[in-house]
Protein backbone atom coordinates (compact mmCIF):
# COMPACT_ATOMS: atom_id res chain seq x y z
CA UNK A 1 0.00 0.00 0.00
CA UNK A 2 2.74 2.67 0.86
CA UNK A 3 5.10 1.81 -1.79
CA UNK A 4 1.67 2.19 -4.42
CA UNK A 5 1.36 5.86 -2.98
CA UNK A 6 5.15 6.18 -3.49
CA UNK A 7 4.68 5.32 -7.20
CA UNK A 8 1.78 7.80 -7.27
CA UNK A 9 3.36 11.00 -5.34
CA UNK A 10 6.53 10.47 -7.63
CA UNK A 11 5.78 9.83 -11.06
CA UNK A 12 8.32 8.13 -12.79
CA UNK A 13 9.12 6.96 -16.64
CA UNK A 14 9.89 3.68 -17.15
CA UNK A 15 13.59 4.62 -18.44
CA UNK A 16 13.07 5.91 -14.81
CA UNK A 17 11.93 3.01 -13.30
CA UNK A 18 14.70 0.64 -14.85
CA UNK A 19 17.38 -0.47 -11.99
CA UNK A 20 20.53 2.26 -11.97
CA UNK A 21 23.62 1.16 -13.62
CA UNK A 22 26.68 0.61 -11.51
CA UNK A 23 28.11 3.74 -12.86
CA UNK A 24 24.53 6.01 -12.22
CA UNK A 25 25.16 4.98 -8.83
CA UNK A 26 27.95 5.93 -8.30
CA UNK A 27 27.35 9.27 -9.91
CA UNK A 28 24.65 9.88 -7.89
CA UNK A 29 25.76 9.17 -4.11
CA UNK A 30 28.60 11.40 -5.48
CA UNK A 31 26.49 14.10 -5.57
CA UNK A 32 25.56 13.57 -1.89
CA UNK A 33 29.24 13.25 -0.51
CA UNK A 34 30.70 15.88 -2.70
CA UNK A 35 28.15 18.35 -1.14
CA UNK A 36 28.52 17.13 2.06
CA UNK A 37 32.79 16.79 1.74
CA UNK A 38 33.25 19.94 0.02
CA UNK A 39 30.47 21.99 2.34
CA UNK A 40 32.68 20.51 5.42
CA UNK A 41 35.74 21.61 4.24
CA UNK A 42 34.44 25.03 4.15
CA UNK A 43 31.99 25.43 6.67
CA UNK A 44 28.74 23.91 7.43
CA UNK A 45 27.52 27.45 7.57
CA UNK A 46 29.21 27.89 4.12
CA UNK A 47 25.97 25.61 2.49
CA UNK A 48 26.89 27.29 -0.98
CA UNK A 49 29.99 25.05 -1.32
CA UNK A 50 27.49 22.03 -0.95
CA UNK A 51 25.40 22.86 -3.66
CA UNK A 52 28.13 24.09 -5.88
CA UNK A 53 29.30 20.44 -5.52
CA UNK A 54 25.76 19.25 -6.33
CA UNK A 55 25.92 21.42 -9.35
CA UNK A 56 28.57 20.19 -10.46
CA UNK A 57 27.97 16.29 -11.07
CA UNK A 58 24.19 18.00 -12.22
CA UNK A 59 25.91 19.64 -15.13
CA UNK A 60 28.27 16.78 -15.89
CA UNK A 61 25.71 13.76 -15.73
CA UNK A 62 22.21 14.85 -16.18
CA UNK A 63 22.06 14.79 -19.72
CA UNK A 64 23.46 10.60 -19.15
CA UNK A 65 21.01 10.03 -16.64
CA UNK A 66 17.94 10.77 -15.23
CA UNK A 67 18.48 8.88 -11.61
CA UNK A 68 21.96 11.25 -11.60
CA UNK A 69 19.75 14.38 -12.08
CA UNK A 70 17.38 13.32 -9.48
CA UNK A 71 19.73 12.50 -6.91
CA UNK A 72 21.67 16.20 -7.90
CA UNK A 73 18.41 17.90 -7.92
CA UNK A 74 17.97 16.45 -4.45
CA UNK A 75 21.04 17.72 -3.20
CA UNK A 76 21.15 21.30 -4.68
CA UNK A 77 17.87 22.23 -2.93
CA UNK A 78 18.65 20.34 0.04
CA UNK A 79 21.84 22.23 0.76
CA UNK A 80 20.60 25.50 -0.36
CA UNK A 81 17.60 25.05 2.51
CA UNK A 82 20.40 24.33 4.75
CA UNK A 83 21.61 27.21 3.72
CA UNK A 84 18.44 29.63 4.10
CA UNK A 85 17.48 27.65 7.34
CA UNK A 86 21.87 28.81 8.51
CA UNK A 87 20.99 32.59 7.59
CA UNK A 88 17.82 32.85 9.33
CA UNK A 89 19.20 31.60 12.80
CA UNK A 90 22.86 34.09 12.05
CA UNK A 91 20.11 36.86 11.53
CA UNK A 92 17.62 36.02 14.01
CA UNK A 93 20.93 35.37 16.52
CA UNK A 94 22.53 38.88 15.53
CA UNK A 95 18.70 40.20 16.06
CA UNK A 96 18.72 39.25 19.91
CA UNK A 97 21.93 40.41 20.73
CA UNK A 98 21.01 43.66 19.64
CA UNK A 99 17.76 43.52 21.21
CA UNK A 100 19.81 43.10 24.18
CA UNK A 101 22.32 45.74 23.28
CA UNK A 102 19.80 48.13 22.86
CA UNK A 103 18.15 47.50 26.03
CA UNK A 104 21.07 48.10 27.66
CA UNK A 105 21.18 44.28 28.80
CA UNK A 106 17.45 44.24 30.17
CA UNK A 107 16.20 42.27 27.56
CA UNK A 108 18.95 39.54 28.12
CA UNK A 109 15.77 38.32 30.83
CA UNK A 110 14.20 37.27 27.08
CA UNK A 111 17.10 37.07 24.95
CA UNK A 112 18.57 34.64 26.63
CA UNK A 113 16.47 32.15 26.33
CA UNK A 114 15.27 32.65 22.96
CA UNK A 115 19.37 32.69 22.56
CA UNK A 116 19.45 29.28 23.89
CA UNK A 117 16.47 27.41 21.61
CA UNK A 118 18.14 29.45 18.77
CA UNK A 119 21.71 27.70 19.48
CA UNK A 120 19.73 24.54 19.90
CA UNK A 121 18.05 24.78 16.97
CA UNK A 122 21.00 24.96 14.73
CA UNK A 123 22.49 22.44 16.61
CA UNK A 124 19.64 19.93 15.32
CA UNK A 125 19.74 21.61 11.64
CA UNK A 126 24.23 20.82 11.47
CA UNK A 127 22.92 16.94 12.62
CA UNK A 128 20.25 16.69 10.52
CA UNK A 129 22.06 18.00 7.59
CA UNK A 130 24.93 15.36 8.51
CA UNK A 131 22.44 12.38 9.14
CA UNK A 132 20.53 12.85 5.97
CA UNK A 133 23.39 13.77 3.41
CA UNK A 134 25.06 10.79 4.44
CA UNK A 135 21.47 8.74 4.29
CA UNK A 136 20.44 9.89 0.79
CA UNK A 137 24.08 8.58 -0.27
CA UNK A 138 23.96 5.29 0.84
CA UNK A 139 20.65 5.26 -0.69
CA UNK A 140 22.31 6.91 -4.34
CA UNK A 141 24.76 3.34 -3.52
CA UNK A 142 22.23 1.07 -3.22
CA UNK A 143 20.51 2.78 -6.24
CA UNK A 144 17.52 3.83 -4.73
CA UNK A 145 15.44 7.41 -4.83
CA UNK A 146 15.39 9.54 -2.06
CA UNK A 147 13.57 12.45 -0.89
CA UNK A 148 14.83 14.85 1.98
CA UNK A 149 13.38 15.94 4.77
CA UNK A 150 12.20 19.86 5.19
CA UNK A 151 13.41 20.60 1.68
CA UNK A 152 12.48 23.57 -0.16
CA UNK A 153 12.21 22.74 -3.56
CA UNK A 154 13.60 25.56 -5.41
CA UNK A 155 15.49 23.50 -8.30
CA UNK A 156 13.08 21.41 -10.31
Amino acid sequence: METQATFERFPQTAAAQAAPTEHERHWAALAHLGALLLALLTGWMAGVAGVIAAAAVYLLQASKSEFVADHARESINFNLSMFLYACTAALLGALLVGTTVLTLGIGAIVTLPAGLLLLLAAGVIAVMWLFCSIRASVRAWHGERYRYPLTLRLFR
